[in-house]
C-alpha cells in the first residue's frame, strides 16, 4: 500500500516543476503589475488612472478561467496577436489577474500613511518621486507584506487551472493517472493536494513572517 502510494507520488511529481516554474514566474509578474497599478491608481494624470481602473476592474470581476480561456483561444483569433506557449499564456493570465487584485493593497497601504508625513516631507522640498520612495513606500510595504504572503498562496493555487490548457503540471498528471488507473483515482488526487500543501509550506511561513514583521512596523 505504501509503495503504491510512493509510486503515485513519483508519478505526480513529473509535473511539480511545471507547477513552480509558473508560480514564481506569474508571482513576479503579478508583483511588478501590482505596484505598476497601484502607483498608476494614484496618479495626477486622469488618462493614466482611467486606464489603470479599466484594467483592474476588468480583471477582478471576470472569472480567472474565462482569462485563462481567452487569452489562450480568443486573443490569437481576434487580434492576431502570438502570446507564445500555453507556459506563457498561463503566467499571462495569473499575473493579470492577481496583479489587479494586488494593485488594491498596494494603493490602500499607501493612502494609509499619515498625511502628515507627506505635509513634513513636502516642507523639506522633496519631489514626489522622493517623497513615495525615500517616506511612502518603505513603511507602506511593512503593511502590504501580510497581503502579498496570502496572494502567493492565491496564486500557487491559482497554477492548477493551467492543466485546462494542456500544460502538464501536478493536477494534469493527477488526472491522467486517474484515468488509467480508476480504482486508484481518490488516492492520486489526494495526492495532489499533498504535493500543493508541501509547496506552499514554504509560502505559509513567509506569510507569518510578514505579519510579525507588519506587527512591529505598526507598534514602531
Amino acid at each position: 500500500m505504501f509503495e503504491n502510494w510512493v509510486n503515485i507520488l513519483t508519478y505526480l511529481s513529473q509535473g511539480a516543476w511545471t507547477t513552480i516554474s509558473i508560480f514564481l514566474v506569474a508571482a513576479l509578474f503579478s508583483f511588478i503589475m501590482a505596484f505598476i497599478a497601484g502607483l498608476s491608481r494614484l496618479s495626477t494624470n486622469l488618462l493614466l488612472r482611467g486606464f489603470t481602473a479599466f484594467y483592474v476592474e476588468i480583471f477582478r470581476g471576470t472569472s480567472l478561467i474565462v482569462q485563462l480561456f481567452w487569452l489562450y483561444y480568443a486573443v490569437p483569433m481576434l487580434f492576431n496577436i502570438d502570446l507564445g506557449s500555453n507556459w506563457w499564456v498561463g503566467v499571462i493570465a495569473i499575473g493579470l489577474n492577481y496583479g489587479a487584485y494586488m494593485s488594491e493593497v498596494v494603493r490602500s497601504s499607501i493612502l494609509s500613511i499619515n498625511k502628515g508625513q507627506t505635509e513634513a516631507s513636502i516642507a523639506l522640498n522633496l519631489s514626489r518621486f522622493q517623497r513615495m520612495r525615500q517616506v511612502i513606500l518603505p513603511q507602506a510595504l511593512r503593511l502590504m507584506l501580510p497581503e502579498f504572503g496570502n496572494y502567493s498562496i492565491q496564486i500557487l493555487k491559482g497554477t492548477a487551472l493551467v492543466s485546462l490548457i494542456g500544460l502538464s503540471d501536478i493536477l494534469y498528471y493527477g488526472d491522467i493517472y486517474r484515468s488509467s488507473n480508476l480504482s486508484e483515482g481518490p488516492i492520486a488526487y489526494f495526492m495532489v493536494l499533498v504535493m500543493y500543501f508541501i509547496i506552499a509550506l514554504p509560502l505559509i511561513w513567509l506569510s507569518k513572517k510578514g505579519e510579525k514583521i507588519a506587527r512591529k512596523g505598526v507598534a514602531s
